[in-house]
């Protein structure tokens, strides 16, 4: 498994708890930047299911 599926699912969860944070203490700015890290977490767990894809095609072909 490539390691930014994993370390992308970390950065989801801990942008999705620090979203919620800011939300229940007002902090907006902290509210925004568990957002950001959160959707970023999203996009690097999916470039890492793609970097699988692409070995398990590279594995077929071969």
């Amino acid at each position: 498994m490539d390691p930014n599926r994993t370390e992308g699912t970390k950065h989801e969860i801990k942008g999705t708890l620090k979203e919620a944070s800011g939300k229940i203490t007002g902090n907006h700015a902290r509210a925004a930047a568990g957002k950001l890290e959160k959707n970023a977490g999203k996009v690097q767990k999916e470039l890492g299911k793609a970097a699988d894809e692409i070995r398990k095609d590279n594995k077929r072909h071969h």
